[in-house]
């Protein structure tokens, strides 16, 4: 029925509108009065839980950040049945994002591009709300990511960064520093070693207890990829996500024009599977096999997920596919994970 849905109502509706309406009901879902019910249907089975960063997983397949950039539908999303839930990316300050539109599906290529600026409403607006989630029994694997505010200038990100980790560690399960999203200026540039590495220190401190991770481009070189995974193992962080979206523009099947129209912004979806499982593949050739690696870009189906574990993924998360699959893709994850997992 879903992909119905998607074909004559949705793909008729601005993609950001489509989203926000979709994002609702999935927010609402745990005061409708049916979300528990939802939930004793999508439940993981235990024999997919995965515990690593300390933290106990129902599931190795989450919803990666950007879906839910403030917080807001985490319970909602759980009862989906996504075993964790990464919000954000949160900055420092308040801030509106790049003007619309900014979203765009390519649909022959199951993709989209964003370049959605890192809308939403600060870190210090998200805390009230993060704790109520954190109380809620039985709720998903909370991770927070965080970026710099688009402000900020690029020689004072540190300061920006540790403004967020301070206000949101406590209340996240694990963190993330997003220094690979193409839609704040300046920020890819982070990546370099001798930015990243002084970053990366000042945060850890700044988190204390609570797990510590990088995201990473995959418009990365090889070689830098390793340098990166390398770096993070030095100094002691926990996990690296490998990848945020790609500038790339390579092999689409959406037609020149219409892409051409989409403009700047980072492709999600299909198209990004292949290079995000040869970072994985670089990551986990570099680092120890207790070292959590979450892979994301390109997952679609259970056979992926799958794909992404025996190739070394720790954790798998997904985003652009939510809107091709829709509501129970999650529940289709799962129970696909499962027979695969029987027929060992």
């Amino acid at each position: 029925m879903y992909p119905l849905f998607f074909k004559f109502v949705l793909t008729r509706m601005d993609p950001e509108r489509a989203h926000h309406l979709a994002f609702t009901v999935i927010r609402f879902l745990p005061s409708l009065g049916i979300g528990r019910l939802v939930h004793l249907f999508t439940r993981p089975r235990t024999d997919l839980a995965v515990n690593t960063l300390g933290l106990h997983f129902d599931s190795p397949f989450g919803v990666a950040a950007g879906f839910d950039k403030d917080g807001e539908a985490v319970i909602g999303l759980g009862q989906l049945g996504f075993g964790h839930v990464e919000v954000g990316t949160l900055t420092a300050l308040s801030q509106p994002g790049n003007p619309t539109p900014r979203l765009f599906r390519l649909v022959a290529d199951r993709a989209v591009i964003n370049r959605m600026g890192f809308n939403n409403h600060g870190a210090a607006a998200a805390v009230d709300r993060l704790a109520r989630v954190r109380a809620v029994r039985g709720r998903p694997v909370l991770g927070i990511n965080i970026g710099k505010s688009r402000v900020t200038a690029v020689e004072n990100a540190t300061v920006d960064y540790l403004q967020s980790a301070k206000t949101l560690a406590v209340l996240a399960d694990y963190l993330v520093v997003n220094v690979s999203s193409p839609n704040t200026p300046g920020l890819r540039g982070l990546q370099e070693l001798d930015q990243l590495a002084p970053l990366l220190t000042a945060v850890k401190q700044a988190a204390g207890a609570t797990p510590l991770l990088v995201k990473i481009a995959p418009d990365l070189a090889d070689a830098e990829v390793a340098r990166i995974a390398t770096l993070a193992v030095s100094l002691g962080l926990d996990g690296i996500i490998a990848t945020n979206t790609t500038i790339s523009r390579t092999g689409l099947k959406t037609d020149a024009v219409t892409i051409a129209a989409a403009g700047a912004g980072g492709l999600s979806g299909a198209p990004l599977g292949a290079r995000s499982l040869a970072v994985l593949h670089q990551i986990r050739a570099v680092v120890p096999d207790d070292f959590c690696v979450i892979s994301v870009g390109g997952v679609d189906t259970a056979a992926q997920v799958a794909e992404r574990l025996a190739a070394g993924a720790t954790l798998v998360q997904g985003y652009t596919a939510f809107l091709y699959r829709g509501p129970l893709w999650a529940l289709q994850i799962n129970r696909g994970l499962d027979r695969l997992l029987a027929a060992r």
